[in-house]
């Protein structure tokens, strides 16, 4: 059976936003890594606009691939130290 493009859609706009929720930038503002870490971020942030854009635009298709993008953008500063997460959450491929 094929996925549910609306389904889909709206759980990763909801796994996106908490994501961002989860994530907590790790290294101080003022060092190149805590520069990294907020552009990641903003990233992030730009995406889930852009996929509500979409959503609402009656475009699932960009919105979820807008939503994905965004947390990909999370989800590898994650792996590079970039962001705390709790330990328990399953949004990141800790």
């Amino acid at each position: 059976m094929p996925a549910d493009l609306i389904e889909k859609t709206d759980r990763y706009e909801r796994m996106l936003a908490d994501a961002l929720d989860e994530a907590e930038v790790r290294p101080p503002d003022d060092t190149p890594l805590g520069v990294a870490a907020a552009e990641c971020r903003e990233m992030a942030v730009s995406y889930l606009d852009d996929g509500r854009h979409f959503r609402d635009a009656d475009d699932p298709v960009n919105a979820l691939a807008s939503f994905s993008y965004g947390y990909g953008w999370l989800d590898a500063g994650v792996r590079m130290g970039l962001f705390a997460v709790p330990e328990e959450t399953e949004l990141f491929t800790t």
